[in-house]
């Protein structure tokens, strides 16, 4: 199996409150880089990601799934 680089991106992300809006948050990484790690903060909105995704990948995704994202 061929390893990749892989990239650490946090982000701010508003308009979560909830273990669903979790999930869809990571469901739209996952669905760019199915091997990503990521890690949902409700309380504070951040989002880290570990994986092969670029940060403007990773908030046009968000972005899809109805949320706003920025580079922290």
């Amino acid at each position: 199996m061929r390893r990749y680089a892989s990239n650490m991106i946090e982000l701010d992300v508003t308009g979560m409150s909830c273990g669903g809006c979790a999930a869809s948050v990571t469901k739209a990484i996952v669905r760019i880089d199915a091997e990503a790690k990521v890690d949902v903060d409700l309380s504070t909105g951040r989002v880290r990601v570990e994986g092969r995704v670029t940060p403007q990948q990773a908030i046009v995704a968000i972005e899809a799934a109805g949320f706003s994202a920025v580079v922290r």
